[in-house]
């Protein structure tokens, strides 16, 4: 069979019958059109993730004078750096992020998500309808992001537009005009979180830059961390909570059961039904091979998480939708060295969103058919209309 195209319209639709087909030829296959090899298998998708002779080796945007502030901030990502400089990064900001910040979140996130849910009904109620990406999805992971930095005033309405702009550069085939927005936005982001910096090294706060200041992360990588986790924390919650409600109600059966069902096992499931984020790449620091597939050294090989999610050799029933699917070793926040420090607060926001749904929107149906984002890397909806 001939691979997929990522910017095909229908596959962009339903990728999962294509990663199906992949998955029964081999656990590897290249493809010319990514320019890289692919993991699709689940067992594949692990062992690249977990594998020592992978890494993220970073190479900067080119040409590298118009994008320094793009660089700067994936340069000094923890995503991006491997060893020993990834080992005391990870710790400062794991030590920052530990100190108790999810659960002073806890009360404020679920306040929030109620009050968000309260809007949206009052939308429907008011026009028949509402779009519960602009009215619950998009605001609630960016508003969480915020408050968890410590951002206030005009930069924290901007975060959604920068975070939106900068991951478009993630998708294949990216345009010129694309390129220098997110250059713009990478620009304006690092001028405001460095000013948010100096501020909090004169006025400590609670929240997570303090921390950081206080654990001697330095400007350049307070500023990769915070860009880190706007574009992991926000892009990926979004696109849970519209993913994963679209399918709830595709599948109403599984939403009557969501009423009364634990919510731990359904956010876990909502992420492996639908990730919101498909490809992760890492690239060969010696040769070496993954599920019997030659990876030279230098080369990038990319795990196709959408795949592994669905792979029958693992998951029961891979393709049904079940809220209460216990066995769920799902790759949605990654394995190894660079899983996602923001798990916790991912699945918190996801698990408030839903909780006000079921319990202050349990008639919520499809208004119309929803419009989904043009892009494979980060899979999502423009907008999701519901009524009830």
């Amino acid at each position: 069979m001939s691979l997929f195209d990522p910017a095909d319209g229908a596959f962009l639709a339903d990728p999962y019958p294509a990663f199906a087909l992949l998955r029964a030829l081999a656990p590897v296959h290249d493809h010319p059109l990514l320019g890289t090899p692919v993991a699709v298998s689940h067992a594949a998708c692990s062992a690249l993730l977990r594998g020592r002779d992978l890494g993220r080796i970073w190479a900067d945007a080119e040409p590298a004078a118009e994008f320094g502030a793009f660089n700067l901030l994936h340069r000094n990502s923890l995503l991006e750096r491997e060893g020993e400089p990834h080992h005391r990064l990870r710790g400062l900001v794991a030590g920052a992020f530990n100190r108790g910040h999810t659960a002073r979140l806890e009360p404020w996130v679920r306040g929030l998500a109620g009050r968000l849910v309260d809007d949206l009904a009052a939308g429907v109620a008011a026009d028949g309808r509402a779009d519960l990406i602009a009215g619950l999805a998009a605001t609630l992971p960016v508003e969480v992001i915020a408050e968890l930095l410590g951002v206030a005033g005009p930069e924290r309405e901007a975060l959604r537009g920068w975070s939106n702009t900068i991951v478009a550069m993630y998708e294949p085939g990216v345009d010129d005009g694309r390129r220098a927005a997110a250059e713009r936005a990478s620009a304006e982001f690092v001028d405001a979180l460095r000013g948010l910096a100096e501020h909090r090294r004169r006025h400590p706060g609670e929240d997570l830059v303090s921390d950081l200041v206080a654990a001697g992360v330095d400007s350049d990588e307070l500023v990769g961390t915070a860009a880190l986790l706007l574009m992991a924390g926000h892009e990926a919650t979004v696109n849970v909570i519209g993913n994963g409600v679209l399918a709830l109600l595709r599948h109403p059966v599984q939403w009557s059961v969501l009423a009364t069902a634990p919510l731990a096992p359904a956010v876990e499931e909502l992420i492996r039904y639908d990730p919101p984020l498909q490809l992760f790449e890492r690239t060969a620091v010696v040769d070496t091979v993954v599920a019997g597939h030659p990876v030279p050294a230098g080369t990038r090989i990319a795990a196709l998480l959408g795949a592994a999610a669905r792979d029958p050799q693992v998951f029961e029933r891979p393709d049904e939708l079940d809220v209460t699917r216990i066995h769920n070793p799902h790759l949605g926040f990654g394995l190894g060295v660079h899983y996602c420090l923001g798990a916790p607060l991912a699945r918190l926001e996801v698990a408030a969103a839903l909780d006000a749904l079921r319990t202050r929107m349990r008639g919520l149906t499809l208004a119309a058919e929803p419009q989904r984002r043009p892009s494979f890397v980060m899979r999502g909806l423009r907008t999701l209309p519901v009524t009830t």
